[in-house]
């Protein structure tokens, strides 16, 4: 007789409760980056990042522009977010902030970013728009990059799951990723006291309608500027290789959304990076796959870096 777990359970749903997910996205972060370790060192000697400007100089400049496009689409997808729970202040200058604070993503913590947006937000209007827009959006944005990944029902049926996230965007549904997540009402309730039901939580918040749908079209955008970028640079390294773009995008966006999920991993670094690499098929060599990983990380970082310049200064003169 098989074993099955029953949620209805209340011991079943204890032990749930008891997992440590923070150790265990500890873990899966020390492994990928052990992975990537290993895969740099055996191929090491047939990794080449040196490659010719002058022939490759309008890919570099197409992969950049992309990157610089993802970060607008990303600031814009976050500044509908909080219109969409209720915010009536200026859209255009949420956009810059987050623009400027993009860089802190990289701190270790991978929540830096978050913290200084919300303390922003939060004096412009309530802080539980603040606060839960800053939960929204790396959800939509899981949410939009697993709906890409979704294609992969053309191989098996298996991707079907990835459509389910997207089912809980709505005014019905929001509430359940808002506060039946077990490690989002926790954090909420330590940060302050947060509405614990759906009547309370539509009384902090007025959904401005039934479906972000403003926001996961920018979000997809992003997705696929972010993964325009990495084709790019992937092309520059692999062009004796034959490429299936399709396998390409459900392997990138798989691979950014574990990024995304494991917080240890500053902007994903690592854990994107070996997961891809992990994903890929042997017909493409490893060395390659790496080339193109390793400059795509670069025009990321310093795009990232570049908007985020002023902010940074600006906090160091403060300090000093």
């Amino acid at each position: 007789m098989g074993m099955k777990f029953n949620f209805k359970n209340k011991n079943n749903r204890e032990s749930l409760k008891n997992i440590n997910f923070f150790i265990l996205k500890k873990l899966f972060f020390f492994i990928s980056i052990v992975y990537l370790i290993y895969c740099l060192k055996i191929n090491i000697n047939n990794i080449s990042l040196g490659i010719d400007v002058a022939a490759f100089k309008f890919h570099i400049i197409l992969s950049f522009v992309f990157c610089i496009l993802s970060i607008f689409f990303n600031a814009y997808a976050w500044a509908n977010i909080t219109s969409w729970l209720g915010y009536k202040g200026s859209i255009n200058k949420l956009v810059s902030f987050y623009i400027l604070t993009n860089s802190l993503k990289y701190i270790p913590g991978g929540i830096w970013h978050f913290y200084e947006r919300f303390n922003y937000l939060k004096n412009r209007t309530n802080k539980y728009i603040s606060f839960y827009s800053i939960l929204l959006e790396p959800y939509i944005m899981l949410t939009c990059s697993l709906l890409i990944a979704s294609f992969g029902i053309y191989y098996s049926p298996v991707f079907i799951i990835f459509l389910i996230p997207a089912i809980f965007l709505n005014e019905k549904l929001i509430y359940y990723i808002l506060f039946k997540l077990e490690i989002i009402k926790n954090k909420s309730i330590n940060l302050f006291k947060t509405p614990n039901s759906k009547l309370e939580l539509y009384s902090k918040i007025k959904l401005q309608s039934f479906f972000p749908i403003k926001s996961l079209v920018i979000e997809l955008l992003f997705i696929c500027s972010k993964f325009s970028s990495f084709i790019i640079c992937f092309s520059i390294f692999n062009q004796n290789n034959v490429q299936n773009n399709l396998v390409l995008l459900i392997v990138f966006c798989l691979s950014w959304s574990i990024g995304l999920i494991v917080p240890a991993a500053p902007g994903g670094l690592g854990v994107f990076e070996a997961s891809f690499i992990f994903f890929m098929s042997e017909d493409i060599p490893q060395s390659s796959t790496i080339e193109g990983l390793i400059y795509f990380r670069l025009m990321s970082t310093i795009s990232d870096l570049i908007f985020s310049a002023p902010f940074l200064m600006k906090r160091t003169l403060k300090k000093s």
